[in-house]
């Protein structure tokens, strides 16, 4: 591909072209390709809570791949089965989702908050022949084995444990040499688990293309140098993490730094960063709310010179503090699952706070109507991608197995969003809201459906509406609308534990923050629960 100098957005935007090769296969075009560059290249800085550190050149990184592919290959795994990995952040989720792009296999990462039930519909439904996680969540696989006739392989990472491989023991035994598959660039790659506004999560499709469409996120939105430290705090089962935390960085040369933790620290995330030589940053608008609540004034950054931000609407307050403090301006950026950075406020214009910033080089982005006609400036309207006369690279292939759904995505020439915004007289996109009742809480997407089917099985909720509702912290959160059975008794106490049997029920993350109970819930004629009534009146 050629090389862009992002100096000049509107230069670099009109000039832009993508490399659509025929081939490509991100182990061995990337990560190989620094490895015999530089043997000594580094890749990744890992530290814990222990103060235990540990680091990888992408040559050591391609040999443990390579063992790894080794070992699925003999535990019966072929190009196109698809590998479920569910691990914190973890030195074998790198290992794993390197190995799974190397032999051909499809990867698909998930969560470990994901619950037994959540499991056992993703293997079935990507007829999954391998579970890749460590000894805290192993359970939840045993507990459905015997309703997933297709997984013949499971690995644990971190010990041993009976009808398990174990992960460190059998990968250090094999060779480190392995003919890395020369997979299409149209091949599928990345299976990933979507919420939306009905049904069960959706399988968002991506080939070995998706990694050309992040030389946009490494390169022009994360502004990555070879030399580079990046820091991504991101949950390991999302699609942010293959943006910031993995296919962004790496096209560029650049380190990760990697923090495993079991929770979120404010007081320790600043802390690291001023005490490691990170030089960018990225992390949900919700990290940044909860680190401008610190005392930003006690640190010193001395190496930080780049921050963005994603995952949902970052507000102009947490900017100006930011900036007041650090010197540095988040840079928003936007994208979905189904692609790369659409949009976002690159380093070589100047940013406007709370605006999406412009569209990605390469990407084609508008706001249109109903009919897909471009709608005026200043003019509220869906978020669309023009699709021809080819995608741009990075962008999903299919829903697998729903046809109609990835059908309902397209108006014309354009893929619809879901998103509504609008585009001022300079060119700057402003985020509106959700098109659908799809909730953005602290960088994780929830679908309704999920929520209300768990409730659903409570003995006491007849029916259940669930909705965004907004909250300082994590922008939104998820609120439940409940009308309790027959002789059931609304309290504090049916609250809790109607969060709790929904935390049981499904990934702990999609819990109802807040309850209302109710008499009624508002529908249309037909009966279908009106949402967007119950959301209007939460946001008025």
């Amino acid at each position: 591909m050629p090389e862009y100098n992002m100096k000049d957005y509107r230069e670099t935007y009109s000039s832009f072209q993508w490399e659509r090769p025929e081939r490509y296969n991100f182990a061995r075009d990337v990560i190989d390709k620094w490895a015999q560059q530089d043997p000594t290249k580094p890749a990744m800085f890992w530290v814990d809570d222990e103060g235990n550190e540990v680091r990888k050149t992408f040559a050591e990184l391609s040999r443990t791949s390579s063992r790894l592919c080794n070992l699925l290959t003999r535990a019966g795994i072929r190009p196109g089965d698809t590998v479920i990995v569910m691990l914190p952040r973890v030195m074998a989720w790198w290992e794993t989702f390197t190995a799974a792009l190397r032999m051909g296999a499809v990867i698909s990462p998930g969560t470990v908050q994901l619950s037994g039930k959540d499991l056992e519909y993703r293997i079935n439904a990507a007829a999954a022949t391998c579970v890749i996680t460590d000894n805290a969540n192993a359970a939840k696989v045993d507990a459905v084995m015997e309703n997933c006739p297709t997984l013949i392989a499971r690995l644990v990472t971190d010990g041993q444990r009976d009808g398990w491989i174990d992960y460190q023991q059998a990968v250090a035994a094999e060779p480190a040499e392995f003919a890395t598959v020369d997979t299409k660039a149209g091949d599928e790659a990345i299976c990933y688990f979507t919420s939306g506004t009905t049904g069960y999560p959706k399988m968002c499709i991506h080939t070995h293309s998706y990694a050309i469409g992040h030389k946009i996120t490494g390169e022009f939105w994360l502004d990555l140098k070879p030399d580079d430290l990046h820091w991504n705090i991101s949950d390991t089962g999302w699609g942010k993490a293959a943006y910031s935390s993995y296919f962004g960085p790496w096209l560029c040369g650049a380190a990760l730094f990697v923090h495993h933790t079991a929770g979120f620290n404010p007081k320790q995330t600043l802390n690291f960063l001023e005490k490691y030589p990170i030089t960018t940053f990225c992390g949900a608008p919700t990290i940044y709310r909860m680190l401008a609540l610190e005392d930003l004034g006690r640190h010193d950054f001395k190496l930080l010179r780049h921050c963005v931000a994603a995952g949902e609407p970052l507000n102009p307050e947490t900017i100006k503090t930011w900036k007041e403090a650090t010197g540095i301006t988040i840079r928003d950026g936007y994208g979905q699952t189904e692609s790369v950075i659409l949009c976002a406020n690159f380093p070589c214009i100047e940013p406007k706070a709370g605006s999406m910033g412009k569209p990605s080089p390469g990407i084609d982005l508008r706001v249109i109507d109903d009919d897909g006609n471009l709608v005026e400036p200043n003019t509220e309207g869906d978020i669309a991608l023009r699709m021809t006369p080819q995608p741009p690279q990075g962008f999903f292939r299919e829903y697998r197995g729903d046809p109609a759904r990835t059908a309902a995505t397209r108006r014309g020439d354009w893929y619809v969003t879901g998103d509504r915004a609008c585009v001022d007289d300079d060119g700057y996109f402003w985020f509106v809201g959700r098109a659908d009742d799809v909730i953005l809480s602290a960088g994780y997407r929830i679908g309704p459906f999920e929520v209300e089917s768990a409730l659903i099985e409570h003995p006491a909720v007849a029916e259940s509406a669930v909705v965004a509702s907004p909250d300082a912290i994590r922008g939104e959160v998820v609120k439940a609308f409940v009308v309790l059975a027959p002789g059931v008794e609304a309290g504090e106490a049916l609250k809790k534990e109607l969060q709790a049997h929904v935390k049981r029920t499904t990934a702990p993350y999609k819990y109802p923050r807040k309850i209302d109970f109710v008499d009624a819930l508002p529908k249309t004629v037909s009966g279908k629960i009106r949402r967007i009534e119950l959301r209007e009146k939460e946001w008025g």
